[in-house]
């Protein structure tokens, strides 16, 4: 008797994947109070649930976005000169600066990796042309901005 293995949907049972959620849902918050209290990311760890996540890649991607936000952002608009940072949808631009953190930053994530990670991101919580335009300032991001 063959036994039937448990098929989940991508990412979801991938601890690294949880974390960058984690992280989203805290810069999200952190985006409309002050972003200097850890309360986001404990908040956010407590709806998300920290079980099954890698909590010290979230801490790192969540202060590591805020200690670099304006580098981040100074990218993000040179990699998308028609949308201003205001204009961008929170989330998708909380995706981006997640995505750019690990690339430019954190270098230690393969950029292939980093994006296909922020473009899950984005169809899972943005709307319904947040992954392209995530793919497409990310794809920008890598051949202009970074070394190969």
């Amino acid at each position: 008797m063959e036994q039937k293995t448990q098929e989940y949907p991508k990412n979801e049972t991938d601890p690294r994947h949880k974390a960058r959620q984690i992280a989203l849902a805290a810069l999200f918050s952190s985006s409309f109070i002050n972003p200097s209290t850890s309360s986001s990311l404990d908040h956010s760890k407590e709806v998300l649930g920290e079980e099954g996540s890698d909590i010290k890649l979230g801490n790192t991607i969540y202060e590591g976005v805020l200690g670099n936000v304006e580098t981040i952002d100074k990218i993000i608009t040179a990699s998308a000169p028609t949308w201003p940072i205001e204009q961008i949808d929170r989330v998708d631009l909380m995706c981006l600066r997640i995505a750019i953190f690990e690339l430019y930053f954190s270098k230690n994530i393969p950029y292939k990796v980093a994006i296909n990670e922020a473009i899950e991101l984005a169809k899972e919580f943005g709307g319904e042309k947040s992954g392209k335009f995530v793919n497409g300032v990310l794809g920008t991001v890598v051949k202009t901005l970074l070394p190969n």
